[in-house]
């Protein structure tokens, strides 16, 4: 029995690492509606109205802005909302995710 229990070693995994985090950015233009825009960040994005409004306006005067970070498969997936609506509503919005630094 004391064999048995000094064979068994206890894994350590010491290499863990936080998962990659991705930066969504949504870029201005000039057929894009900005209650559309805050519709999406309301509704996609679940930002408040004051948040979903400030967002929207630095969008409009610096020509884009990080509207979350999140892990891959939810960057992804809300850019991939964010685009079929806007599609689906004929608006050329500009949606991407990019790795955080």
């Amino acid at each position: 029995m004391a064999q048995e229990q000094s064979a068994i070693r206890e894994r350590q995994n010491t290499n863990l690492k936080e998962p990659r985090r991705y930066k969504v950015t949504m870029f201005n233009d000039d057929f894009t509606p900005m209650d559309f825009v805050v519709m999406v960040l309301t509704s996609i994005f679940n930002k408040n109205q004051a948040d979903a409004e400030q967002i929207m306006l630095d969008i409009h005067h610096k020509g884009k802005a990080v509207v979350g970070i999140y892990s891959l498969d939810i960057a992804q997936t809300k850019v991939e909302k964010t685009t079929k609506l806007a599609r689906q509503s004929n608006y050329p919005l500009k949606v991407i995710y990019a790795p955080e630094n």
